[in-house]
């Protein structure tokens, strides 16, 4: 077992995590038509970081969680791929593939068993 396979649950929940901020920094962006909003009176919603500085804080944000997220995948992908290749992959386990043109093989019941006839 390799170290990274006792890791992988905590990957897995970072990986989670890293999704659902990735998602959230994604949506907070404000488009490039927002500035027009802002000329005709709706003024500046972005005053806390200055004039480009929540936009540039937001960028870098994004660009940080979508590099993690990407790490995180290609670790989680070899941690599988290593686990298929030793055999240790019990996501899917294997079982005989049954025969559908044989018909089911019905038992006699006890009831049905006819006695045998007595010779005297």
């Amino acid at each position: 077992m390799s170290m990274l396979q006792s890791f992988e649950p905590l990957i897995l929940g970072f990986h989670f995590i890293l999704c659902i901020f990735l998602i959230i920094t994604i949506l907070l962006q404000a488009g490039k038509g927002a500035d027009i909003g802002a000329a005709f009176g709706a003024g500046s919603s972005q005053t806390l970081f200055g004039a480009r500085g929540a936009a540039t804080f937001l960028s870098k944000m994004t660009a940080i969680a979508a590099i993690l997220f990407l790490v995180t995948s290609l670790t989680l992908s070899g941690i599988h791929k290593n686990r298929s290749l030793n055999g240790l992959d019990i996501s899917m386990p294997e079982t005989p593939a049954a025969d559908t043109n044989a018909a089911p093989k019905e038992e006699p019941k006890a009831s049905e068993t006819k006695p045998e006839d007595k010779k005297e």
